[in-house]
């Protein structure tokens, strides 16, 4: 028999990028008493891993629950950027309501639109959090609106358009129903939970059934899976079965050795919990997410979504630079396969493939962040490898015609800006879609583009706006291939001999372009130590000394002065390299190379093409 569970809310929090999520839920913890009162905690607390910390942005979902007035609330942060997609999908499938938050100056953006659609697809109720009110330039009323044609545009329900507005501001802590009346805490969001979010419904009596949104994983007792008990109870020690909705022939008797439930921001173990409880389960090796544990008697998987397909691919190969080995603890093609392979566990987005050669292995992502957050993980961990430039996968229709991954960029920029994006975004294949007014003296233009048209652009984005454009794309199905793409119009500077960079040397250098490095850096032959202003690629010895004479020239003792080198972070690096160029990542150093060091070999490939 259903029966409903009234003590418990299962609820995520949905959102663009930037717009609060991770402090909103900050506050929940803090109002609902999670901390005592002397504590001291970290700003966004909830963003646990180091890159998260650095850059702001949640990369995988978490679960945390609170407790108020007698009920609990089981609430999902999830990530914000198109990249991490794949992690909001599936944990929509854990919750019975989502909070939409909006920022109530910026509107609803275009991952806002992704993630509602989402919610709206699964019959979700729908929260509307307008976040940050007390911002100077909000305008709230206005973003009401916005969201309601959003909601229209997506086709949602008549109860789904009926959702609460509630007005927070999640920094001070405060939240409202109403504009005019002022509150001093986050009570009226809470009591909108409790009256909206319906609770879970299951049948208590029937054979266990959990689905397995998630997996967390930890060096001490392995994988974690992390899911929603649909029906029945699970316990310790019980008997189940993995079955699995999109591989019919999965079956597999497991035993369920720890089981854990969330409150505040630990697991606490359990001996069983019941419908609607969202658990924590260990001791299960071999546990993939979509798979659902089942009672022995009666195993029916519950249906899953498959997750979206990577569009983008990369090389990681093992470093065979010459200064390769001095700097990495993990630098063999058995160290680097294995850390790929494990990333697996947790990442579903992910897809690691051999290739014909030993020492490469092909790594497709949703996106250019995705994979460098792989990249700048491992590069903290000791290993030492080195990356190709990104590509797109292609696809091929029924004719075999040949299909690339295409995305939708929203692009805000102040008006005089306009023209050089819409003049760099045409070079690049991109098609204007439409043109409006934005507020603020901004122009929004929304472009459709081929995801590789985007790869090594933002870089040059920042600049043309002189830092104050926003770029936002979504990714929006495959099309026809549009072309060839020139993407970078300047060649590089390469080092002409192994050895230390010295400053003569890099002053008769930096004439020719920009460098990228500094005195006494190594370098070796075939390295990219620079960027030139012509198209085409320029050797440079930078390990070249003066020549001593007995003559002396009244200014030949004059201090050399060298223009500061440029520092390329990781994703400027990714985005700079061309197709015959290599990324050498190691804890210590970028290095920019030629696939092909040695200059007559390289200049001979070039013939050949």
């Amino acid at each position: 028999m259903i029966q409903k569970r009234n003590d418990v809310r299962n609820v995520a929090i949905i959102a663009h990028v930037d717009h609060g999520k991770t402090t909103l839920v900050d506050e929940l913890l803090k109002q609902s008493g999670v901390f005592r009162e002397n504590q001291a905690v970290a700003e966004r607390v909830m963003d646990s891993n180091d890159i998260e910390r650095e850059r702001g942005i949640t990369i995988l979902s978490k679960n945390t629950a609170v407790m108020y007035k007698g009920t609990k609330i089981n609430i999902i942060d999830t990530p914000g950027h198109a990249d991490f997609g794949g992690e909001v999908e599936r944990v929509l499938k854990m919750v019975n309501g989502v909070i939409l938050v909006v920022d109530a100056f910026e509107g609803p953006m275009p991952q806002t639109k992704f993630v509602l659609r989402k919610a709206l697809e699964l019959d979700l109720p729908v929260i509307c959090c307008v976040n940050k009110v007390d911002r100077p330039e909000a305008r709230p009323e206005q973003v009401v609106d916005e969201v309601l044609e959003l909601f229209m545009d997506l086709d949602a329900s008549d109860e789904q358009l009926d959702c609460p507005f509630v007005f927070a501001s999640a920094k001070a802590g405060t939240a409202t129903l109403n504009l005019t009346v002022k509150n001093k805490d986050m009570t009226p969001l809470f009591d909108t939970i409790l009256d909206y979010i319906p609770a879970p419904e299951g049948d208590p009596e029937a054979g266990t059934q959990v689905l397995i949104s998630t997996i967390d994983y930890n060096e001490y007792v392995g994988r974690i899976g992390v899911g929603k008990v649909d029906n029945g109870i699970v316990k310790v020690n019980q008997e189940v079965v993995i079955v699995n909705h999109h591989e019919p022939d999965k079956l597999k008797k497991v035993k369920i050795s720890k089981l854990y439930e969330y409150d505040g921001l630990n697991k606490i173990e359990v001996k069983e919990a019941g419908i609607g409880s969202i658990v924590a389960i260990s001791g299960i090796a071999d546990i993939h997410i979509g798979d659902t544990l089942c009672s022995p008697e009666n195993p029916a998987p519950i249906p899953f979504q498959k997750i979206s397909e990577p569009t983008i691919a990369m090389h990681f190969i093992v470093n065979d630079s010459p200064l390769a080995g001095q700097e990495g603890k993990y630098v063999t093609s058995r160290h680097i396969r294995d850390r790929l392979m494990r990333e697996l566990n947790t990442d579903v987005s992910l897809r690691v493939e051999e290739t014909e050669n030993t020492d490469a292995f092909k790594v497709s992502g949703r996106g250019e962040l995705h994979l460098s957050v792989l990249i700048e993980n491992m590069r903290r961990e000791g290993y030492e490898f080195a990356v190709s430039k990104a590509e797109v996968l292609y696809k091929e229709d029924e004719k075999g015609k040949r299909l690339e991954p295409m995305e939708l960029a929203y692009v805000d920029v102040p008006d005089e800006f306009s023209g050089v994006v819409i003049q760099k975004l045409s070079e690049r294949k991109g098609e204007l879609r439409s043109m409006g007014q934005a507020s603020g003296g901004y122009t929004r233009l929304e472009f459709s583009i081929p995801s590789r048209g985007l790869i090594g652009y933002r870089g040059d984005f920042l600049t043309d706006t002189k830092g104050n454009g926003i770029l936002n794309t979504i990714f929006d199905g495959y099309g026809p291939y549009k072309g060839d793409i020139s993407y970078r119009k300047q060649g590089s500077l390469i080092a002409f001999e192994a050895g230390e960079a010295i400053t003569y040397g890099l002053f008769n250098a930096q004439e020719r372009g920009t460098l990228f490095i500094g005195p006494g850096e190594k370098v070796y032959a075939g390295m990219v130590v620079g960027q030139t202003g012509k198209a085409e690629d320029i050797e440079v010895n930078v390990c070249k000394t003066k020549h001593l004479t007995n003559t002396r020239s009244s200014s030949a003792d004059e201090a050399l002065r060298l223009v500061p080198k440029r520092i390329l972070s990781l994703e400027q690096c990714l985005d700079f390299i061309e197709t015959d160029e290599l990324l050498e990542v190691t804890p210590k150093n970028l290095r920019i190379r030629k696939k092909i060091l040695d200059p007559t070999l390289r200049k001979r490939s070039q013939f050949r093409k």
